[in-house]
């Protein structure tokens, strides 16, 4: 499933030739995806500009406004959507299911399984946060707000393990599987101490892996384990570069110990017990 990083990087990959576009048209060939797409973005959406291409969470956010229409599409690619530019002359493939028409080209969303997710959120770019789906996300890892203090006040609490603690997206957002794991060995936690046996000096070390594992993974252009591409249709390549996950059996970039590989809430968990404790 695309995770912060692959969605920043969609995002700027979307904005320079959205924001500013007219949208003449919209095409929706599967009537439901995750929900239902709303059939009235057919009418409501043509003669719109978009303004703003946003991100929340793992949500896309594309502002539109014409007069007598203002909001925000939201977009979820899923656990294998991808969102890409193409000419207006093919004819869609198989998985092809939502686009939005543009002068020159159109914007196509592909979702195999159908997990996605394309609604609307009428009024100022401000209510689309208030979107059911959104509202109860938590806070953004790569903003301000994301201090050793509100970990510490947040987390330090909870006797779980820190890594499903990390991937918990009412606490903090877009920290999927791969980037817990590298956060955590940046920062030479064990994944199985529980949120409540790490000492404060140690979440000081843990704030800034996070901050710099996703900054990484979008310099990278993200990750592409299974289907996630780019909008031009290139790969994130940040899980070539990994210190633990997905490398079970092999030696420890840091240590030369072992990389072992553990299930914790039903996900894969790659970690060094050598370096993290």
């Amino acid at each position: 499933m695309p995770e912060l990083p692959e969605v920043e990087v969609c995002r700027r990959g979307l904005a320079p030739e959205l924001e500013g576009a007219l949208i003449e048209g919209v095409v929706i060939r599967a009537p439901k995806l995750r929900h239902e797409i709303p059939r009235a973005l057919i009418e409501l959406l043509p003669g719109c500009r978009i303004v703003a291409v946003r991100r929340r969470a793992k949500y896309l956010l594309i502002d539109c406004r014409r007069e007598g229409v203002e909001g925000s599409l939201i977009i979820h690619l899923g656990m294998s959507g991808n969102l890409r530019f193409v000419p207006r002359e093919p004819p869609p493939a198989k998985h092809d299911h939502f686009d939005l028409v543009l002068a020159g080209q159109i914007l196509r969303l592909a979702d195999p399984r159908r997990f996605g997710v394309v609604l609307w959120q009428p009024g100022p770019p401000e209510a689309a946060e208030r979107h059911p789906l959104l509202a109860t996300q938590g806070v953004e890892p790569l903003s301000d707000a994301f201090t050793v203090n509100w970990i510490y006040a947040s987390i330090s609490k909870r006797s779980g393990p820190i890594k499903p603690t990390l991937m918990d997206s009412h606490l903090v957002v877009g920290i999927g599987n791969i980037y817990a794991s590298e956060s955590l060995f940046r920062a030479g936690i064990s994944p199985l101490r529980a949120a409540n046996r790490i000492s404060r000096a140690r979440y000081e070390l843990l704030v800034p892996a996070i901050r710099e594992t996703l900054s990484d993974a979008i310099a990278a252009g993200g990750s592409s384990i299974r289907d996630y591409v780019h909008s031009d249709g290139g790969a994130g390549c940040f899980q070539i570069q990994a210190g633990v996950y997905d490398r079970a059996g092999e030696p420890c970039l840091r240590c030369g110990g072992v990389i072992r590989q553990i299930r914790q809430a039903g996900r894969s968990t790659y970690y060094c017990a050598g370096c993290q404790h």
